[in-house]
Protein backbone atom coordinates (compact mmCIF):
# COMPACT_ATOMS: atom_id res chain seq x y z
CA UNK A 1 0.00 0.00 0.00
CA UNK A 2 1.16 3.37 -0.57
CA UNK A 3 2.87 5.00 2.27
CA UNK A 4 2.63 2.04 4.78
CA UNK A 5 5.04 -0.28 5.45
CA UNK A 6 2.79 -3.09 6.35
CA UNK A 7 3.58 -7.00 4.79
CA UNK A 8 1.43 -8.24 1.62
CA UNK A 9 -1.59 -9.86 2.93
CA UNK A 10 -1.84 -11.88 -0.37
CA UNK A 11 0.50 -14.32 -1.82
CA UNK A 12 -0.21 -17.45 -3.87
CA UNK A 13 -3.81 -19.06 -3.48
CA UNK A 14 -3.70 -22.48 -2.23
CA UNK A 15 -5.78 -25.34 -3.20
CA UNK A 16 -8.57 -24.72 0.00
CA UNK A 17 -9.45 -28.59 0.48
CA UNK A 18 -5.30 -29.27 0.99
CA UNK A 19 -3.54 -26.34 2.13
CA UNK A 20 -5.82 -24.45 4.03
CA UNK A 21 -5.04 -23.34 8.01
CA UNK A 22 -6.75 -25.38 10.81
CA UNK A 23 -8.64 -22.79 12.05
CA UNK A 24 -10.63 -21.99 8.53
CA UNK A 25 -11.11 -26.25 8.30
CA UNK A 26 -11.94 -26.20 11.64
CA UNK A 27 -14.43 -23.30 11.79
CA UNK A 28 -16.67 -24.33 8.68
CA UNK A 29 -16.96 -27.64 10.04
CA UNK A 30 -18.35 -26.68 13.45
CA UNK A 31 -20.59 -23.82 11.76
CA UNK A 32 -22.19 -26.40 9.48
CA UNK A 33 -22.77 -28.64 12.77
CA UNK A 34 -24.88 -26.15 14.68
CA UNK A 35 -26.37 -25.52 11.48
CA UNK A 36 -27.26 -29.51 11.40
CA UNK A 37 -28.22 -29.54 15.61
CA UNK A 38 -30.32 -25.82 14.67
CA UNK A 39 -32.15 -28.17 12.69
CA UNK A 40 -32.41 -30.56 14.89
CA UNK A 41 -33.26 -28.16 17.94
CA UNK A 42 -36.07 -26.73 15.99
CA UNK A 43 -37.67 -30.06 15.40
CA UNK A 44 -37.72 -31.10 18.78
CA UNK A 45 -38.72 -27.62 19.89
CA UNK A 46 -42.12 -28.14 17.56
CA UNK A 47 -42.53 -31.64 18.68
CA UNK A 48 -42.52 -30.82 22.77
CA UNK A 49 -44.45 -27.65 22.00
CA UNK A 50 -43.06 -25.51 24.70
CA UNK A 51 -40.22 -23.07 26.03
CA UNK A 52 -36.44 -23.86 27.48
CA UNK A 53 -35.90 -21.87 30.69
CA UNK A 54 -32.40 -22.44 32.47
CA UNK A 55 -32.15 -20.35 35.46
CA UNK A 56 -33.30 -16.99 34.52
CA UNK A 57 -30.49 -16.80 32.48
CA UNK A 58 -31.64 -18.47 29.03
CA UNK A 59 -35.13 -18.94 27.52
CA UNK A 60 -35.77 -20.84 24.14
CA UNK A 61 -38.38 -19.78 22.60
CA UNK A 62 -39.51 -20.10 18.53
CA UNK A 63 -37.82 -17.33 17.78
CA UNK A 64 -34.67 -18.46 19.18
CA UNK A 65 -34.94 -21.39 17.22
CA UNK A 66 -35.87 -20.05 14.40
CA UNK A 67 -32.94 -18.18 14.50
CA UNK A 68 -30.51 -20.51 15.31
CA UNK A 69 -31.62 -22.10 11.67
CA UNK A 70 -31.30 -18.87 10.12
CA UNK A 71 -28.14 -17.41 11.62
CA UNK A 72 -26.39 -20.84 11.29
CA UNK A 73 -26.98 -21.30 7.68
CA UNK A 74 -26.37 -17.58 6.55
CA UNK A 75 -22.57 -18.51 8.40
CA UNK A 76 -22.31 -21.51 7.01
CA UNK A 77 -22.79 -20.17 3.43
CA UNK A 78 -20.52 -17.35 4.38
CA UNK A 79 -17.80 -19.94 5.99
CA UNK A 80 -17.68 -21.77 2.80
CA UNK A 81 -17.07 -19.07 0.49
CA UNK A 82 -14.85 -17.38 2.61
CA UNK A 83 -12.80 -20.59 2.03
CA UNK A 84 -11.70 -19.22 -1.72
CA UNK A 85 -11.98 -15.71 -0.84
CA UNK A 86 -9.96 -15.08 1.68
CA UNK A 87 -7.06 -18.08 0.56
CA UNK A 88 -3.73 -16.93 1.10
CA UNK A 89 -4.83 -13.81 3.10
CA UNK A 90 -2.69 -13.21 6.32
CA UNK A 91 -5.85 -12.70 8.02
CA UNK A 92 -7.25 -15.65 7.06
CA UNK A 93 -7.38 -17.27 10.46
CA UNK A 94 -8.52 -14.48 12.32
CA UNK A 95 -11.27 -13.54 10.07
CA UNK A 96 -12.32 -16.92 10.33
CA UNK A 97 -12.38 -16.98 14.00
CA UNK A 98 -13.71 -13.45 14.09
CA UNK A 99 -17.28 -14.85 11.93
CA UNK A 100 -17.47 -17.77 14.35
CA UNK A 101 -17.27 -15.65 17.11
CA UNK A 102 -20.18 -13.64 15.92
CA UNK A 103 -22.02 -16.76 15.06
CA UNK A 104 -21.64 -18.06 18.87
CA UNK A 105 -22.26 -14.54 20.20
CA UNK A 106 -25.90 -13.94 18.20
CA UNK A 107 -27.19 -17.58 18.82
CA UNK A 108 -26.34 -16.48 22.62
CA UNK A 109 -28.11 -13.38 21.87
CA UNK A 110 -31.39 -15.07 20.84
CA UNK A 111 -31.84 -17.37 23.55
CA UNK A 112 -30.23 -14.58 26.46
CA UNK A 113 -33.16 -13.90 28.59
CA UNK A 114 -31.18 -12.20 31.81
CA UNK A 115 -30.96 -8.27 30.71
CA UNK A 116 -27.68 -7.92 31.79
CA UNK A 117 -26.13 -10.96 29.71
CA UNK A 118 -28.42 -9.77 26.62
CA UNK A 119 -26.95 -5.89 27.05
CA UNK A 120 -23.67 -7.54 26.91
CA UNK A 121 -24.03 -9.56 24.00
CA UNK A 122 -25.34 -7.12 22.23
CA UNK A 123 -22.65 -5.17 22.84
CA UNK A 124 -20.18 -8.00 21.91
CA UNK A 125 -21.96 -8.34 18.80
CA UNK A 126 -21.69 -4.77 17.58
CA UNK A 127 -17.31 -4.97 18.36
CA UNK A 128 -16.96 -8.03 16.86
CA UNK A 129 -18.66 -7.02 13.24
CA UNK A 130 -16.70 -3.64 13.70
CA UNK A 131 -13.59 -5.58 13.58
CA UNK A 132 -14.77 -7.52 10.72
CA UNK A 133 -15.22 -4.61 8.97
CA UNK A 134 -11.73 -3.45 9.76
CA UNK A 135 -10.17 -6.92 9.13
CA UNK A 136 -7.07 -5.62 7.04
CA UNK A 137 -5.30 -3.80 9.45
CA UNK A 138 -2.52 -2.41 7.10
CA UNK A 139 -5.81 -0.40 5.57
CA UNK A 140 -6.23 3.12 7.09
CA UNK A 141 -9.69 3.08 5.21
CA UNK A 142 -10.67 0.23 6.94
CA UNK A 143 -9.82 1.01 9.90
CA UNK A 144 -11.11 3.95 10.06
CA UNK A 145 -14.52 2.34 8.69
CA UNK A 146 -14.23 0.12 11.58
CA UNK A 147 -13.71 3.07 14.20
CA UNK A 148 -16.91 4.65 12.54
CA UNK A 149 -19.06 1.32 13.04
CA UNK A 150 -17.95 0.78 16.26
CA UNK A 151 -19.23 4.59 17.68
CA UNK A 152 -22.41 3.66 15.99
CA UNK A 153 -22.55 0.36 17.52
CA UNK A 154 -21.13 1.48 21.24
CA UNK A 155 -23.97 4.47 20.91
CA UNK A 156 -26.31 1.45 20.39
CA UNK A 157 -25.39 -0.63 23.65
CA UNK A 158 -26.14 2.52 25.45
CA UNK A 159 -29.34 3.28 24.51
CA UNK A 160 -30.01 0.14 24.73
CA UNK A 161 -28.70 0.25 28.70
CA UNK A 162 -30.81 2.55 29.20
CA UNK A 163 -34.23 0.91 27.97
CA UNK A 164 -33.33 -2.11 29.68
CA UNK A 165 -32.06 0.15 32.99
CA UNK A 166 -35.59 2.05 32.76
CA UNK A 167 -37.64 -1.30 32.39
CA UNK A 168 -35.96 -2.98 35.26
CA UNK A 169 -36.20 0.00 37.38
CA UNK A 170 -40.44 0.11 35.89
CA UNK A 171 -41.40 -3.58 36.40
CA UNK A 172 -38.73 -4.59 38.87
CA UNK A 173 -38.19 -7.63 36.57
CA UNK A 174 -34.37 -8.85 35.64
CA UNK A 175 -35.35 -10.99 32.77
CA UNK A 176 -37.09 -10.04 29.30
CA UNK A 177 -39.80 -12.80 30.04
CA UNK A 178 -40.40 -10.89 33.34
CA UNK A 179 -40.54 -7.52 31.58
CA UNK A 180 -43.12 -8.56 29.23
CA UNK A 181 -44.91 -10.48 31.60
CA UNK A 182 -45.78 -6.84 33.33
CA UNK A 183 -47.15 -5.00 30.77
CA UNK A 184 -49.78 -4.14 32.69
CA UNK A 185 -47.88 -2.06 35.24
CA UNK A 186 -45.92 0.19 32.52
CA UNK A 187 -46.22 3.84 31.93
CA UNK A 188 -45.32 7.36 32.95
CA UNK A 189 -41.59 8.47 31.88
CA UNK A 190 -39.64 5.25 32.55
CA UNK A 191 -41.64 3.93 30.56
CA UNK A 192 -41.58 6.10 27.55
CA UNK A 193 -37.63 6.39 27.81
CA UNK A 194 -37.46 2.86 27.43
CA UNK A 195 -39.63 2.60 24.45
CA UNK A 196 -37.89 5.10 22.75
CA UNK A 197 -34.59 4.11 23.32
CA UNK A 198 -35.20 0.68 22.61
CA UNK A 199 -36.32 1.75 18.92
CA UNK A 200 -33.16 3.89 19.09
CA UNK A 201 -31.42 1.27 19.68
CA UNK A 202 -32.86 -0.58 16.82
CA UNK A 203 -32.67 1.84 14.37
CA UNK A 204 -28.93 2.28 15.00
CA UNK A 205 -28.28 -1.28 14.13
CA UNK A 206 -30.75 -1.73 11.39
CA UNK A 207 -28.77 1.40 10.05
CA UNK A 208 -32.03 3.33 9.44
CA UNK A 209 -32.45 7.01 8.02
CA UNK A 210 -30.72 9.01 9.66
CA UNK A 211 -28.15 6.56 10.82
CA UNK A 212 -27.17 5.15 7.36
CA UNK A 213 -23.62 6.17 7.39
CA UNK A 214 -21.90 3.73 9.26
CA UNK A 215 -23.32 1.07 6.51
CA UNK A 216 -22.64 2.95 3.79
CA UNK A 217 -19.20 3.80 5.46
CA UNK A 218 -17.93 -0.38 5.75
CA UNK A 219 -17.79 -0.97 2.05
CA UNK A 220 -14.24 -2.12 3.21
CA UNK A 221 -15.14 -4.91 4.70
CA UNK A 222 -14.07 -8.30 3.10
CA UNK A 223 -17.51 -9.68 0.62
CA UNK A 224 -18.39 -12.49 2.81
CA UNK A 225 -18.10 -10.24 5.89
CA UNK A 226 -20.63 -7.75 3.93
CA UNK A 227 -22.78 -10.52 3.15
CA UNK A 228 -23.14 -11.50 6.60
CA UNK A 229 -23.76 -8.15 7.92
CA UNK A 230 -26.35 -7.03 5.53
CA UNK A 231 -28.36 -10.68 5.50
CA UNK A 232 -27.84 -10.97 9.36
CA UNK A 233 -26.41 -8.31 11.47
CA UNK A 234 -28.62 -5.55 10.62
CA UNK A 235 -31.90 -7.87 11.46
CA UNK A 236 -30.73 -7.78 14.69
CA UNK A 237 -32.97 -4.16 15.29
CA UNK A 238 -35.90 -6.00 14.02
CA UNK A 239 -35.36 -9.24 16.46
CA UNK A 240 -34.60 -6.82 19.52
CA UNK A 241 -38.00 -5.13 18.81
CA UNK A 242 -39.91 -8.26 18.24
CA UNK A 243 -38.21 -9.46 21.66
CA UNK A 244 -39.64 -6.74 23.45
CA UNK A 245 -43.41 -6.15 21.14
CA UNK A 246 -45.32 -5.93 24.14
CA UNK A 247 -43.37 -3.11 25.53
CA UNK A 248 -43.77 -1.42 22.30
CA UNK A 249 -47.57 -1.96 22.09
CA UNK A 250 -48.61 -0.37 25.60
CA UNK A 251 -49.15 2.79 23.40
CA UNK A 252 -50.66 3.27 20.58
CA UNK A 253 -48.69 6.48 19.94
CA UNK A 254 -45.61 4.82 19.61
CA UNK A 255 -46.83 2.24 17.28
CA UNK A 256 -47.73 4.94 14.77
CA UNK A 257 -44.40 6.44 15.13
CA UNK A 258 -42.44 3.17 14.26
CA UNK A 259 -44.50 2.87 11.14
CA UNK A 260 -43.99 6.58 10.40
CA UNK A 261 -39.96 5.88 10.80
CA UNK A 262 -39.97 2.92 8.69
CA UNK A 263 -41.80 4.71 6.37
CA UNK A 264 -39.67 7.50 5.40
CA UNK A 265 -36.81 5.40 5.78
CA UNK A 266 -37.77 2.67 3.17
CA UNK A 267 -38.22 5.90 0.81
CA UNK A 268 -35.27 7.28 1.57
CA UNK A 269 -33.03 4.59 1.00
CA UNK A 270 -34.95 3.90 -2.60
CA UNK A 271 -33.96 7.31 -2.86
CA UNK A 272 -30.06 6.95 -2.00
CA UNK A 273 -30.24 3.80 -4.23
CA UNK A 274 -30.69 6.10 -7.12
CA UNK A 275 -27.92 8.19 -6.85
CA UNK A 276 -25.47 5.02 -6.16
CA UNK A 277 -22.99 4.63 -8.98
CA UNK A 278 -21.68 1.57 -7.58
CA UNK A 279 -22.89 -2.42 -6.87
CA UNK A 280 -22.36 -2.26 -3.24
CA UNK A 281 -23.56 1.15 -2.31
CA UNK A 282 -26.54 0.30 -4.42
CA UNK A 283 -26.99 -2.61 -2.64
CA UNK A 284 -26.49 -0.85 1.07
CA UNK A 285 -28.65 1.52 -0.11
CA UNK A 286 -31.32 -0.73 -0.76
CA UNK A 287 -31.03 -2.53 2.89
CA UNK A 288 -31.42 1.06 3.95
CA UNK A 289 -34.80 1.21 2.47
CA UNK A 290 -35.05 -3.10 3.17
CA UNK A 291 -35.08 -1.81 7.09
CA UNK A 292 -37.70 0.34 6.96
CA UNK A 293 -40.20 -2.53 5.91
CA UNK A 294 -39.92 -4.13 8.47
CA UNK A 295 -39.60 -1.42 10.73
CA UNK A 296 -43.11 -0.69 9.56
CA UNK A 297 -44.67 -4.01 9.79
CA UNK A 298 -43.58 -3.60 13.52
CA UNK A 299 -45.12 -0.51 13.70
CA UNK A 300 -48.32 -1.92 12.63
CA UNK A 301 -48.24 -4.53 15.11
CA UNK A 302 -47.33 -7.81 12.84
CA UNK A 303 -44.40 -8.91 14.22
CA UNK A 304 -44.21 -12.55 12.59
CA UNK A 305 -44.60 -10.64 9.33
CA UNK A 306 -41.38 -8.26 9.84
CA UNK A 307 -39.19 -11.58 11.10
CA UNK A 308 -40.56 -12.84 7.46
CA UNK A 309 -39.34 -9.83 6.06
CA UNK A 310 -35.73 -10.42 7.23
CA UNK A 311 -35.60 -13.88 7.03
CA UNK A 312 -36.41 -13.43 3.03
CA UNK A 313 -34.08 -10.56 2.33
CA UNK A 314 -31.35 -12.24 4.22
CA UNK A 315 -31.17 -14.86 1.77
CA UNK A 316 -31.35 -11.88 -0.82
CA UNK A 317 -29.00 -9.50 0.24
CA UNK A 318 -26.39 -12.50 1.21
CA UNK A 319 -26.86 -14.04 -2.80
CA UNK A 320 -26.50 -10.21 -4.32
CA UNK A 321 -23.12 -9.38 -2.03
CA UNK A 322 -21.58 -12.92 -3.14
CA UNK A 323 -22.27 -12.34 -6.47
CA UNK A 324 -21.28 -8.72 -6.45
CA UNK A 325 -18.42 -9.33 -8.22
CA UNK A 326 -20.83 -10.95 -11.26
CA UNK A 327 -23.73 -8.44 -11.17
CA UNK A 328 -20.69 -5.99 -11.93
CA UNK A 329 -19.24 -7.66 -14.65
CA UNK A 330 -22.92 -8.25 -16.76
CA UNK A 331 -24.34 -4.78 -15.64
CA UNK A 332 -21.55 -2.63 -16.70
CA UNK A 333 -23.30 0.43 -18.37
CA UNK A 334 -22.92 1.33 -22.14
CA UNK A 335 -24.47 3.68 -24.47
CA UNK A 336 -27.32 0.82 -25.07
CA UNK A 337 -27.72 0.49 -21.43
CA UNK A 338 -31.44 1.54 -20.72
CA UNK A 339 -32.60 4.21 -18.18
CA UNK A 340 -34.95 3.10 -16.69
CA UNK A 341 -35.16 5.10 -13.38
CA UNK A 342 -37.42 7.97 -14.61
CA UNK A 343 -38.94 6.60 -17.63
CA UNK A 344 -42.67 6.67 -17.84
CA UNK A 345 -44.07 3.12 -17.77
CA UNK A 346 -46.23 2.15 -20.73
CA UNK A 347 -50.10 2.03 -20.21
CA UNK A 348 -49.42 -2.06 -20.63
CA UNK A 349 -47.19 -2.50 -18.70
CA UNK A 350 -49.17 0.17 -15.41
CA UNK A 351 -51.89 -2.17 -15.90
CA UNK A 352 -50.57 -5.58 -15.65
CA UNK A 353 -48.46 -4.10 -12.84
CA UNK A 354 -51.85 -2.96 -11.21
CA UNK A 355 -53.50 -6.36 -12.14
CA UNK A 356 -51.39 -8.62 -10.95
CA UNK A 357 -50.48 -6.39 -7.65
CA UNK A 358 -54.73 -6.71 -7.19
CA UNK A 359 -54.42 -10.53 -7.83
CA UNK A 360 -51.84 -10.98 -5.23
CA UNK A 361 -53.13 -9.01 -2.69
CA UNK A 362 -56.13 -11.06 -2.53
CA UNK A 363 -54.07 -14.01 -2.94
CA UNK A 364 -52.23 -13.15 0.06
CA UNK A 365 -55.20 -12.31 2.02
CA UNK A 366 -57.51 -15.33 1.31
CA UNK A 367 -54.29 -17.53 2.58
CA UNK A 368 -52.94 -15.60 5.64
CA UNK A 369 -56.89 -13.74 6.64
CA UNK A 370 -54.83 -10.17 6.83
CA UNK A 371 -56.80 -7.72 4.89
CA UNK A 372 -60.18 -8.84 5.02
CA UNK A 373 -61.52 -6.84 7.14
CA UNK A 374 -60.49 -2.65 7.35
CA UNK A 375 -58.01 -2.67 10.35
CA UNK A 376 -54.35 -2.36 9.98
CA UNK A 377 -54.07 -5.77 8.07
CA UNK A 378 -55.46 -4.31 5.04
CA UNK A 379 -52.15 -2.36 5.21
CA UNK A 380 -50.00 -5.21 5.83
CA UNK A 381 -50.93 -7.04 3.18
CA UNK A 382 -50.69 -3.89 0.69
CA UNK A 383 -47.04 -3.23 1.58
CA UNK A 384 -46.65 -7.08 1.19
CA UNK A 385 -48.06 -7.11 -2.11
CA UNK A 386 -46.16 -3.27 -3.08
CA UNK A 387 -42.88 -4.88 -1.91
CA UNK A 388 -43.46 -7.93 -3.45
CA UNK A 389 -44.44 -6.47 -7.17
CA UNK A 390 -41.47 -4.26 -6.90
CA UNK A 391 -39.22 -7.10 -6.61
CA UNK A 392 -40.76 -8.65 -9.28
CA UNK A 393 -40.29 -5.74 -11.37
CA UNK A 394 -36.88 -5.05 -10.37
CA UNK A 395 -35.91 -8.34 -11.45
CA UNK A 396 -38.07 -8.72 -14.70
CA UNK A 397 -36.38 -4.86 -15.57
CA UNK A 398 -32.58 -6.42 -15.39
CA UNK A 399 -33.22 -9.21 -17.69
CA UNK A 400 -32.81 -8.88 -21.11
CA UNK A 401 -36.15 -9.79 -22.17
CA UNK A 402 -38.05 -7.97 -25.15
CA UNK A 403 -40.86 -5.14 -23.64
CA UNK A 404 -43.59 -8.12 -24.80
CA UNK A 405 -42.08 -10.69 -22.37
CA UNK A 406 -41.35 -8.31 -20.00
CA UNK A 407 -44.97 -8.20 -19.57
CA UNK A 408 -45.56 -11.72 -19.20
CA UNK A 409 -42.61 -12.20 -16.77
CA UNK A 410 -44.13 -9.87 -14.01
CA UNK A 411 -46.81 -12.26 -12.48
CA UNK A 412 -44.74 -15.05 -13.40
CA UNK A 413 -42.36 -13.96 -11.35
CA UNK A 414 -44.45 -12.16 -8.73
CA UNK A 415 -47.05 -14.98 -8.22
CA UNK A 416 -44.64 -17.51 -6.64
CA UNK A 417 -43.09 -15.09 -4.66
CA UNK A 418 -46.12 -13.88 -2.81
CA UNK A 419 -46.71 -17.63 -2.54
CA UNK A 420 -43.40 -18.11 -0.60
CA UNK A 421 -43.54 -14.97 1.21
CA UNK A 422 -47.21 -16.54 2.72
CA UNK A 423 -46.14 -19.97 3.05
CA UNK A 424 -42.98 -18.44 5.15
CA UNK A 425 -45.23 -15.80 7.67
CA UNK A 426 -47.46 -18.71 8.44
CA UNK A 427 -45.02 -21.25 9.76
CA UNK A 428 -43.24 -18.29 11.22
CA UNK A 429 -46.31 -16.89 12.90
CA UNK A 430 -46.87 -20.43 14.03
CA UNK A 431 -43.02 -19.98 16.12
CA UNK A 432 -43.54 -17.07 17.11
CA UNK A 433 -44.96 -16.69 21.18
CA UNK A 434 -46.71 -12.99 20.43
CA UNK A 435 -49.30 -12.99 17.67
CA UNK A 436 -50.13 -10.21 15.75
CA UNK A 437 -51.60 -6.88 17.17
CA UNK A 438 -54.32 -5.62 14.67
CA UNK A 439 -55.18 -2.33 15.20
CA UNK A 440 -58.32 -0.20 13.62
CA UNK A 441 -57.29 1.57 10.51
CA UNK A 442 -56.84 5.50 11.17
CA UNK A 443 -56.58 8.54 9.37
CA UNK A 444 -52.89 8.29 10.37
CA UNK A 445 -52.47 4.83 8.81
CA UNK A 446 -53.98 6.05 5.48
CA UNK A 447 -51.99 9.76 5.46
CA UNK A 448 -49.00 7.35 5.83
CA UNK A 449 -49.84 4.81 3.13
CA UNK A 450 -50.49 7.99 0.52
CA UNK A 451 -47.42 9.63 1.08
CA UNK A 452 -45.56 6.46 0.90
CA UNK A 453 -47.40 5.27 -2.37
CA UNK A 454 -47.18 9.36 -3.85
CA UNK A 455 -43.77 9.73 -3.25
CA UNK A 456 -42.62 5.95 -4.59
CA UNK A 457 -44.60 7.00 -8.05
CA UNK A 458 -42.53 10.17 -7.84
CA UNK A 459 -39.56 8.71 -8.06
CA UNK A 460 -40.58 5.89 -10.88
CA UNK A 461 -41.96 8.66 -12.97
CA UNK A 462 -38.00 10.65 -12.00
CA UNK A 463 -39.87 13.66 -10.51
CA UNK A 464 -37.13 14.03 -8.15
CA UNK A 465 -34.67 13.99 -10.78
CA UNK A 466 -35.88 17.58 -11.46
CA UNK A 467 -34.52 18.77 -8.23
CA UNK A 468 -30.82 19.75 -8.25
CA UNK A 469 -31.26 20.28 -4.36
CA UNK A 470 -32.41 17.42 -3.65
CA UNK A 471 -29.96 15.30 -5.71
CA UNK A 472 -27.31 17.38 -4.00
CA UNK A 473 -28.66 16.34 -0.24
CA UNK A 474 -29.54 12.39 -1.42
CA UNK A 475 -25.33 12.79 -2.84
CA UNK A 476 -24.14 14.14 0.39
CA UNK A 477 -26.78 11.62 2.77
CA UNK A 478 -24.94 8.77 0.69
CA UNK A 479 -21.43 10.12 1.03
CA UNK A 480 -19.33 7.90 4.18
CA UNK A 481 -17.32 9.07 6.15
CA UNK A 482 -14.30 11.13 4.73
CA UNK A 483 -12.02 9.05 6.55
CA UNK A 484 -13.20 5.62 4.63
CA UNK A 485 -13.05 7.53 1.19
CA UNK A 486 -10.83 5.66 -1.09
CA UNK A 487 -8.99 8.62 -3.04
CA UNK A 488 -6.38 6.63 -5.07
CA UNK A 489 -6.27 2.41 -6.23
CA UNK A 490 -3.01 2.84 -4.68
CA UNK A 491 -4.08 3.18 -1.29
CA UNK A 492 -5.72 -0.58 -1.62
CA UNK A 493 -3.73 -2.21 -4.35
CA UNK A 494 -1.55 -4.89 -2.24
CA UNK A 495 0.55 -5.20 -5.29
Amino acid sequence: MAGSNSRTTVGALPDTTADSPLVPVAATWLVWALFAASVGALVAWIRLDGAWELGGLVAVDGLTVLMWVVVTFFSGVVHSYSRRYMAGSHHESTFFATVFAFTLVVMALVAADHVVLFGGLWLAMGLLMAALIGTVDGWPQAQAAAAVARRYFLASSALLGVALAALWWTTDATTITGITDATAAMSGPAWLLAAGALVLAAMIQSALVPFQKWLLSSMTAPTPASALMHAGFVNAGGILLVRFAPVLTVEAAVMYAIVAVGGASAIAGKLLKSVQPDVKGKLGSSTVGQMGFMLMQVGLGFFAAAITHLVLHGFYKAYQFLSAGEQVEHTTPSEATPHTVGRLPSVVGATVAILTGLAGGALFAVLTGKGTAVDSGLLLTFFVTFTTLHAARSAVNHASLSPTARYAAVPLVFFPAILVYTVVYEAISGLLAIGAVTTELTAIHVVIAVLFVGIYVGIETGVHEHSRRLYVALLNATQPDSDTLLTATEDYNEY
